[in-house]
């Protein structure tokens, strides 16, 4: 009998190792989902009480729990110059619910957003999905406290905002709406495009704004962005993506995790699938199964060093280690040390000489002048008297 193979993910036989398996990821979506199913029953049945902030008229989309996909990389991706949420396409949507309530957050004057809209140019479905219209200038006077945003926040399911204005959101809506990924703003072009002339666009004159697009392309904007999913980029080597919900089935959150895997490689990653250390798959409160695993974990040559490289670099960090220790001691002795004896380490060789030759001297004329006192107060004996002693002695 042939014996098993224990490895996490599977290569492909053929093309580029470069790849992902659609044997593999099926496979690891099927036992993602059993695994989240037998979780939430369990859950269910060990919670007796209801919970009573559920509201009855719950769709299923909105209380299945999220699956993402997990995409990490050998270097930290770090793009100084995408501010904004980036926009991957799925070709199953997960915001697909058509009770799903939408809120759009545009740029000033809002009453032109209001009206396009409301205009029968625009899809009636999509209309009546959008409860509220409201402008940048409005969002900084009105939803500044805490109470009001997160009012806001519950009352819509979903928030759409005007590229142009999206990158101010953060500083204005605070952790309220950007503490967790379910409810943050995805990016939609609301914006006219630019005029054009023989195939090229035209500058627009200093100071003029972009008009509002047609109501039709509005509505088409909106779409795109409800049947794609956001990626929040950061400089790190790990990144996060909405992909599915534990309700579905293994063949379509399978689709959606090539579809996203691939765009955001192609997209985001330098270099492409030579800069990916693994991709994995994951509920809320699960453990991540790997789909796809690199057999290096390095990009280039250059980054991974040899035995005699490291044993170099780890004698100059122990050489540096003590180094700093020394000093650090060197000037815990200095703090412990009187002041004059601190000014005297402080002074150079031949400053101190000087000042130990003055000292001296200094010294010695004490002494001197001190001994001379004592000389003048010892009475001296006069020649007379040691005569007359003599004669005296003589009779």
């Amino acid at each position: 009998m042939a014996p098993t193979s224990t490895a996490l993910t599977v290569k492909v036989e053929s093309g580029s190792p470069y790849q992902l398996s659609q044997d593999q990821v099926l496979k690891a979506s099927g036992a993602l989902l059993k695994h989240m199913k037998t979780s939430e029953k369990e859950s269910e049945n060990s919670n007796e009480k209801k919970n009573l902030l559920a509201d009855a008229d719950d769709d299923e989309e909105s209380s299945a729990t999220p699956i993402w996909l997990i995409l990490s990389t050998k270097k930290h991706i770090a793009d100084k110059k995408r501010l904004k949420p980036s926009k991957i396409a799925i070709p199953h949507s997960i915001n697909s619910s058509e009770s799903s309530t939408i809120c759009l957050i545009t740029a000033d004057p809002q009453r032109t957003y209001k009206d396009i809209v409301a205009s029968p140019g625009f899809p009636k479905e999509l209309a009546s999905r959008i409860t509220k219209v409201v402008g940048i200038d409005k969002i900084k006077r009105k939803y500044t406290q805490y109470e009001a945003q997160r009012k806001l926040k519950s009352e819509h399911d979903l928030f759409l905002a005007d590229d142009r204005i999206i990158v101010g959101l953060p500083k204005l809506l605070g952790k309220t709406m950007y503490k967790g990924t379910s409810k943050r703003p995805i990016p939609v072009t609301l914006s006219a495009p630019a005029p054009r002339t023989e195939g090229k666009r035209i500058k627009r004159a200093k100071g003029e704004e972009p008009g509002a697009a047609q109501p039709l392309a509005i509505a088409k904007e909106i779409e795109k962005a409800l049947e794609g999913t956001s990626v929040y980029l950061s400089p790190t080597a790990t990144t996060s993506i909405k992909i599915g919900y534990s309700n579905w089935d293994a063949q379509k959150l399978a689709a959606n995790v090539e579809a996203a895997a691939n765009a955001l490689i192609e997209k985001h990653v330098p270099q492409k699938w030579r800069g990916v250390k693994g991709l994995h798959i994951k509920g809320e409160a699960t453990a991540a199964l790997p789909i796809w695993l690199a057999d290096e974990l390095w990009v280039d040559e250059k980054d991974v060093l040899t035995e005699e490289q490291a044993k170099e670099v780890a004698q100059a960090n122990v050489g540096k280690k003590r180094k700093a220790i020394e000093a650090v001691t060197e000037e815990k002795k200095q703090e412990t040390l009187p002041a004059k004896k601190q000014k005297l380490l402080e002074s150079n060789d031949d400053a101190l000489d000087r000042e130990i030759a003055l000292r001296k001297e200094k010294l010695n004329k004490q002494k001197e002048e001190a001994a001379q006192d004592v000389l003048d107060e010892v009475p001296q004996p006069s020649k007379k008297s040691k005569k007359a002693k003599g004669k005296g002695i003589a009779k």
